[in-house]
Protein backbone atom coordinates (compact mmCIF):
# COMPACT_ATOMS: atom_id res chain seq x y z
CA UNK A 1 0.00 0.00 0.00
CA UNK A 2 2.76 2.76 1.10
CA UNK A 3 4.76 1.29 -2.81
CA UNK A 4 1.14 2.48 -4.25
CA UNK A 5 0.96 5.27 -2.69
CA UNK A 6 4.40 6.88 -3.34
CA UNK A 7 4.27 5.41 -7.18
CA UNK A 8 0.65 7.77 -7.50
CA UNK A 9 2.84 10.53 -6.14
CA UNK A 10 5.64 10.09 -8.49
CA UNK A 11 3.80 9.02 -11.24
CA UNK A 12 1.56 12.75 -10.67
CA UNK A 13 4.76 14.64 -10.43
CA UNK A 14 5.90 13.22 -14.04
CA UNK A 15 2.69 13.54 -15.95
CA UNK A 16 2.83 17.35 -14.49
CA UNK A 17 6.41 17.47 -15.77
CA UNK A 18 4.91 15.71 -18.88
CA UNK A 19 2.47 18.68 -19.79
CA UNK A 20 5.00 21.51 -19.11
CA UNK A 21 6.95 19.93 -22.09
CA UNK A 22 4.45 18.99 -24.00
CA UNK A 23 3.38 22.85 -23.93
CA UNK A 24 6.75 23.94 -24.58
CA UNK A 25 7.17 21.68 -27.58
CA UNK A 26 4.03 23.38 -28.99
CA UNK A 27 5.09 26.84 -28.16
CA UNK A 28 8.71 25.51 -29.88
CA UNK A 29 6.37 24.17 -32.96
CA UNK A 30 4.32 27.01 -33.11
CA UNK A 31 7.17 29.43 -32.99
CA UNK A 32 9.08 27.41 -35.96
CA UNK A 33 6.71 27.04 -38.32
CA UNK A 34 5.66 31.33 -38.11
CA UNK A 35 9.32 32.02 -37.95
CA UNK A 36 9.50 33.45 -41.27
CA UNK A 37 6.15 35.57 -40.47
CA UNK A 38 7.75 36.83 -37.14
CA UNK A 39 10.86 37.70 -39.07
CA UNK A 40 9.03 39.30 -41.55
CA UNK A 41 7.03 41.58 -39.27
CA UNK A 42 10.51 42.46 -37.45
CA UNK A 43 12.33 43.22 -40.36
CA UNK A 44 10.00 45.45 -42.23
Amino acid sequence: MEFKKRYDNRKKANSKRGLFFVILLALVLYLFFNADTILARFLS
